[in-house]
């Protein structure tokens, strides 16, 4: 069963080593474990529907609840607070595309608004109901999750844009072929979700990021439906799957998806290579790209959170003799982690890697084996759990992220990392910032920075931390001339900063597609533009 009030299985527990908790402590002073209500006590908070009966309709106090907030800081504050002031009026679960359209003329009709809803992983308030006095009515795809069309000869195939990661991939496998598309909240979220929000997967290098997956598909909008064709390309006029890709649910509601998969690979593998600095790292990263090798990922990591990855791992004994062979290779305290996987047929791996460890030869890099890497590519879906542990520690976690030409990447990680440490020095509290680029393009790369602070005793303390901290670094993206998001797209978090990136032109325009395929303004009112 999935949390109500945090990050993914009740089952799951990321468990962090005592010394991995001295570190943090040591860093940021001790937490203190917040008192979080219960469901019971949320579940009373709840208000009454104003929506009338339908059968498509669940107006469940609970299912209501869940569908209430998704993974944001601010929503993990709400839940574990109790501070929630609105929630979704009912919980539709369609199973057709004609039950789509009905429930769109239902809100029509009850004058509410539609929020789409995928499998709630959202960090930057993409399913929250807006508090502006209508009824809300959240569509739930989860039920629109098969698979519909296998196009073997065309490596094409079609799902109900419901179908979550898991069960994606489990079908494309038993037919020896994988899409190859993994966010970090791919055990949770939804090929629906994927599209609307432009995702990135973890082997985004190999497979492509879904905008070159994603083919075609049916979406359902105020208007009638949409239906865009899956042509392996076409000049015929501007793109309007280009359109649905990063609409965020203002323009209707996808149905169904045609995405563009690829055999399975013979061999895959991941391996680790350390350098002296993250300068060298960074050339190194760059040239190799640019060597358009077999490579499924390439990832680096500043010092900061080479050391935090090392420390929160575990394993002593490996990790003491890392050290050990790293610093008789004079890489001490500067040295930074580049996490390669590769995909392909065997001979071709391999002849990828000494490529690779060729190239970070020439900038003091040094080939440490697989372990690392398959122990990164073995716990890549538990990380997100390290943000349960941390908070009943007494801790935040949060990210932001950006992408930026190879030519300002230093410089942006530098401002970001600066402005999230200042952010909260004028009330004492310290900030535990460490980056990695995630997503490494011939022309740039994509930054991705998490920060650690306390929890406040106040819930309304902790929020004003987390906004302080959020304004600072997305003041210093704009500043520096990045992406306001590389991958996790709008939302709420990142609408007003979406003007610097746009023009008003370019939002303008992106105005008048909401209106045309929603006059009356009922789809996600509130998100990616005012």
């Amino acid at each position: 069963m999935k949390r109500w009030n945090g990050w993914g299985k009740e089952s799951v527990t990321y468990l962090l080593p005592s010394r991995a908790a001295q570190f943090l402590e040591n860093l940021l002073g001790q937490g203190t474990p917040p008192r979080d209500v219960s469901l019971v006590e949320v579940i009373q908070t709840v208000q009454v529907t104003r929506l009338p009966v339908h059968p498509l309709v669940s107006f469940d106090t609970i299912t209501r609840l869940t569908h209430a907030r998704g993974q944001s800081l601010p929503d993990w504050v709400a839940l574990r607070s109790g501070k929630l002031d609105i929630f979704p009026d009912g919980v539709a679960f369609p199973l057709t595309h004609s039950d789509v359209h009905e429930l769109i003329s239902y809100a029509k009709q009850s004058g509410s608004r539609i929020i789409p809803y995928g499998g709630g992983t959202s960090v930057v308030g993409h399913i929250n109901p807006q508090n502006d006095m209508v009824p809300v009515l959240t569509v739930d795809m989860s039920r629109m999750n098969r698979l519909i069309r296998f196009d073997e000869k065309s490596f094409m195939a079609t799902f109900g844009a419901g179908v979550n990661g898991p069960d994606l991939e489990a079908q494309l496998r038993a037919r020896g072929c994988t899409l190859g598309h993994y966010p970090q909240s791919f055990e949770h979220s939804t090929l629906g979700g994927w599209i609307a929000t432009r995702s990135s997967g973890q082997l985004s290098l190999g497979y492509g990021s879904i905008e070159k997956l994603f083919a075609g598909g049916r979406m359902e909008t105020p208007l009638g439906m949409l239906e865009i064709p899956p042509f392996p390309a076409s000049a015929a006029g501007p793109d309007i799957r280009e359109m649905v890709l990063g609409s965020e649910g203002r323009y209707g509601i996808l149905t169904e998806a045609t995405v563009r998969f690829t055999s399975l690979p013979e061999s895959e593998e991941f391996y680790a290579v350390f350098f002296p600095n993250f300068e060298q790292g960074c050339e190194a990263g760059r040239i190799i790209i640019s060597e358009h090798l077999p490579l499924s990922m390439l990832r680096l990591s500043t010092a900061a959170e080479t050391e935090t990855s090392l420390r929160l791992a575990g394993h002593e004994r490996l990790i003491a003799a890392l050290e050990k062979i790293l610093s008789l290779r004079k890489l001490e305290r500067e040295k930074c982690m580049l996490l390669v996987g590769s995909s392909g047929a065997e001979t071709v791996t391999k002849m990828s890697r000494k490529i690779v460890v060729k190239i970070a030869n020439r900038y003091g890099g040094v080939y440490i084996g697989r372990s690392f890497g398959s122990h990164w590519y073995k716990n890549r879906f538990l990380v997100p759990y390290l943000r349960n542990t941390l908070w009943a520690m007494g801790f935040a976690v949060d990210t932001v992220e950006t992408a930026t030409s190879w030519s300002k990447v230093s410089a942006m990680v530098h401002a970001l990392e600066l402005a999230l440490r200042d952010a909260l020095s004028d009330i004492g509290e310290r900030v535990h910032v460490f980056t990695h680029l995630s997503h490494l393009y011939s022309t740039g790369s994509s930054i991705y920075s998490t920060f650690v602070f306390r929890i406040a005793s106040d819930p309304d303390e902790t929020l004003t931390r987390w906004q302080k901290l959020k304004a600072a670094a997305c003041n210093a993206i704009v500043a520096q001339g990045g992406t306001i998001s590389h991958q996790h797209g709008i939302g709420v978090d990142h609408m007003k900063y979406l003007q610097a990136e746009k023009g008003e032109l370019g939002i303008a325009m992106v105005r008048n597609l909401c209106k045309t395929l929603d006059p009356e303004g009922i789809m996600n009112p509130g998100k990616l533009i005012e």
